[in-house]
């Protein structure tokens, strides 16, 4: 529900912010497609940076772990996520959006196309090597986000992307593979693997435990 809710709170703050008149790209006269263009690849390095960002600092870090509790990665684990970090999210992204007076239609197609890059990215699903080599160029693929969900830390600290591949490559967060490999890889949290751990009240309970990352 709380997913769901996320893109409305989104477009709502767009809306606002058009009508006032707010914003960096409204201070512009650029064609619409070119503003609704820039906005949404400004978007997409703002979610990459949140995503770093809760890597970054401990007591984000908490919100963001339920999303890697997951031991079995697949496309459900792209709704896996903590309510609390759901609405840190949406207080986000209204931010940026105001900040870049985003046209509401460039917010609608960014949300829409970041939560089918989601399912996608998560999947459990393997592209011939040569369609994941030439995708890698533009657009995050299942291998490589997979490599980010590994229990080792500097690989879980790495391809932070979510449609876009180009923000990792330029800021230098980009791994190509993990080292023992896409099928040999651990997923998930070595402290959280117990059935117990994985338990809703479990997970809703996370952001209050503490972990060497802090």
């Amino acid at each position: 529900l709380a997913t769901a809710l996320v893109p409305l709170g989104v477009a709502g703050a767009a809306l606002w912010a058009q009508a006032e008149g707010i914003g960096l790209l409204q201070q512009f006269a650029l064609p619409s497609w070119l503003t609704v263009l820039i906005a949404w690849l400004l978007l997409d390095a703002a979610i990459y940076g949140q995503h770093r960002l809760m890597h970054r600092f401990g007591w984000l870090w908490r919100w963001h772990r339920v999303h890697h509790t997951d031991t079995e990665l697949d496309a459900s684990s792209a709704l896996r996520f903590h309510p609390g970090e759901l609405l840190l999210s949406v207080a986000y992204k209204m931010a940026v959006v105001v900040l870049l007076g985003a046209p509401p239609l460039a917010v609608l197609l960014f949300e829409a196309l970041l939560a089918f890059a989601a399912l996608f990215n998560h999947a459990n699903w393997a592209l011939r090597p040569k369609a994941d080599r030439w995708l890698r160029h533009l657009l995050v693929t299942p291998d490589m986000h997979r490599v980010h969900h590994s229990t080792v830390r500097d690989e879980t600290d790495s391809n932070f992307g979510n449609v876009l591949s180009v923000w990792d490559r330029l800021f230098r967060s980009y791994r190509d593979a993990p080292r023992d490999g896409q099928l040999a890889m651990r997923i998930g949290q070595d402290e959280d693997r117990e059935p117990q751990a994985q338990r809703l009240r479990a997970l809703l309970m996370q952001p209050l435990r503490r972990d060497a990352r802090m």
